[in-house]
């Protein structure tokens, strides 16, 4: 990274090859080197700021864990900007089953929890952030089962409980989410 370890001074390949011997200042000096480029194609990819420095970051701690099964050094930039793609394919997914979740948990109340003209993505990011605030168990047979999409049975299994206690878990979780939602909205 400095003119001392003579880091900067190298090529990617040499970089790659020193900090694959477990030389960290040469992996420093790839992630600076390299940081711009990565997130100018995650942004180019996810359009916003927030999530290229997420998708950036995501695929730097990548690169570190698997920079070792890196075979030919030559190759990094194109591997890398491949782990940036993939990163990208990752939130991208994650977002998907996210609104597929809250969708889910939405549609399986009886009642309408927000005004229907309420944009989809501040209603998502209000339950979200409703369903944080729920007693642990609760929240984690919520994400479970409709963020991870996980069976009853399978979040059961998760949790070391019952699966009736899973469905006594999100019942109290519907209940306590009309009320922080209709908390929020005053």
């Amino acid at each position: 990274m400095d003119a001392v370890s003579g880091n900067s001074f190298l090529d990617d390949a040499s970089l790659v090859r020193k900090a694959q011997e477990g030389d960290r200042s040469a992996f420093g000096e790839l992630c600076d080197r390299h940081y711009r480029l990565v997130f100018q194609s995650a942004w180019r990819r996810v359009g916003n700021r927030a999530d290229a420095e997420d998708v950036a970051q995501d695929a730097l701690i990548k690169m570190g864990q698997g920079l070792r099964n890196l075979r030919d050094a030559a190759l990094f930039r194109g591997w890398l900007l491949r782990i940036v793609i993939n990163a990208v394919t990752d939130l991208q997914r994650r977002r998907k089953s996210e609104r597929i979740g809250v969708a889910a948990f939405v549609a399986e109340g009886d009642t309408v929890w927000f005004d229907e003209s309420e944009d989809t993505k501040d209603r998502d990011a209000g339950l979200w952030r409703a369903v944080r605030k729920l007693p642990d168990k609760q929240r984690e047979s919520v994400l479970l089962v409709y963020a991870d999409q996980m069976s009853h049975r399978e979040a059961a299994e998760a949790m070391g409980c019952a699966e009736a206690t899973i469905s006594w878990n999100l019942h109290e979780a519907r209940k306590r989410l009309k009320s922080l939602l209709s908390e929020d909205a005053q």
